[in-house]
């Protein structure tokens, strides 16, 4: 179940606000400029389906989101407990950075955590199976995928290079929670 948690910069933990409703979702990350919302597929993607076959089911909404903001590469991402990189990946990810383009990451399968940091708060929200999350550029966060990563996703680029990571040096990630797959609390 897809959450939100908002927390104060200076205190990780006790969470101001907290819900799995996806209209407050919506609703408070809107308010600081990211857009989160749901997809549903127009056929059934089944385990081990090709990436063809991943954004020929939400082709509609793809389509929608590259003509509004122009991205010129889409591509599907599979990540699964048992990956040999996966420890790699994972650190890849977990400090505080910005991008110079906007990040969209849309949930087909498993889940993840972004968390956000947007003036005094600390927005964490956990994406699963039909969930995109679009995060302006410039905005600071960190990703986390658990220490066992399941999830699909598709990625939007705008940029050739496409992930380009530009690290605060901030040490504000490591004092928040991690992601725990099934702990909505």
């Amino acid at each position: 179940m897809s959450r939100l948690r908002i927390f104060s910069e200076t205190d990780p933990a006790t969470p101001l606000r907290a819900s799995h409703d996806h209209s407050f979702i919506a609703d408070e990350l809107r308010s600081i400029g990211v857009r989160f919302e749901q997809w549903q597929a127009a056929q059934p993607v089944v385990p081990g389906a090709s990436s063809d076959q991943v954004m020929a089911a939400y082709r509609g909404d793809i389509d929608r989101l590259v003509a509004a903001h122009g991205f010129n590469s889409v591509d599907v991402v599979s990540i699964a407990p048992e990956h040999p990189d996966r420890v790699a990946m994972r650190a890849k990810f977990l400090d505080e950075h910005t991008h110079d383009e906007d990040e969209v990451r849309f949930f087909v399968a498993g889940a993840g955590q972004f968390t956000l940091h947007i003036g005094d708060k600390v927005y964490e929200i956990v994406c699963e199976q039909g969930d995109l999350i679009h995060v302006p550029d410039g905005t600071k966060h960190w990703f986390d995928m658990g220490a066992a990563p399941y999830f699909v996703a598709i990625r939007f680029f705008t940029r050739p290079d496409g992930w380009v990571g530009h690290f605060t040096g901030s040490d504000i990630a490591q004092r928040y929670p991690r992601y725990v797959a099934h702990a909505m609390t």
